[in-house]
């Protein structure tokens, strides 16, 4: 539900610029970035191979979010998604943070159907499927990249890892037994006094000093790196020239 959750991130203002032309969404299940938004996801085709489907130069805006990060080639597909962008267009690309999300395990512990991880402004990793988004945008031909940022609402850093201990793959097993446990019966926890926010973050806390890893995306934490390019308009740019 990453997509639902990082449109509540979004302003009016970003949705208007970006969103009202003509938009292809890849990967996006049933959870378009917006209505008129036209979806690309395995019923359409394979995203790898996009350009087998499409045609370059058809969209305004070509949108993905938390499909990256399990294609093969990340700087081939990255290369014909752009294509499909019309010059004056943008690409709007929302991928996992590895040190937020994988925090330090490969392959991942909370997908594994990732085949890459994403850096946000750090030229090492310690992932060995790495890449810098920022570096892989700047890249793309004729491409300016507007914004790259991390969002990270509603995440916790005291409860962030980095890698697991000799035990925490069974301590998070546990972990993740308590947390559905407490998340089931919160309302009685409420109406008995208990402060259910802190009796779940004392478990995670916990858990954490014990070498376990918490997936705090699997409530409405985000750990994502966005980033959004726009294509130059090589036709404006030789009209000015003449």
């Amino acid at each position: 539900d990453e997509a639902s959750k990082t449109e509540k991130i979004r302003s009016q203002e970003f949705l208007e610029k970006y969103f009202s032309g003509t938009v292809l969404d890849i990967g996006c299940g049933d959870n378009l970035v917006v209505p008129n938004a036209i979806p690309f996801d395995k019923e359409q085709g394979d995203a790898q191979n996009i350009l087998d489907y499409l045609s370059p130069e058809s969209y305004d805006c070509v949108h993905s979010s938390h499909s990256l990060e399990h294609m093969r080639d990340v700087p081939k597909v990255l290369q014909h998604w752009w294509r499909l962008v019309k010059p004056g267009g943008a690409m709007v690309i929302v991928v996992p943070d590895e040190d937020l999300y994988e925090q330090g395990v490969w392959p991942s512990l909370f997908n594994r159907e990732h085949v890459a991880t994403f850096r946000f402004n750090n030229s090492e990793s310690w992932s060995p499927v790495s890449y810098d988004l920022g570096e892989l945008c700047s890249a793309l031909p004729n491409a300016e990249v507007i914004s790259l940022e991390r969002q990270d609402r509603g995440y916790d850093y005291s409860l962030k890892g980095h890698g697991l201990s000799r035990m925490g793959r069974f301590f998070m097993r546990l972990n993740r037994s308590i947390v559905k446990r407490l998340n089931r019966r919160q309302k009685l926890l409420r109406d008995l006094g208990f402060d259910f926010q802190a009796l779940k973050y004392r478990v995670n806390i916990t858990s954490i000093k014990l070498g376990a890893l918490i997936d705090q995306t699997l409530e409405e934490a985000v750990a994502q790196i966005q980033v959004v390019l726009q294509k130059e308009d090589d036709r404006s740019s030789d009209s000015e020239k003449t």
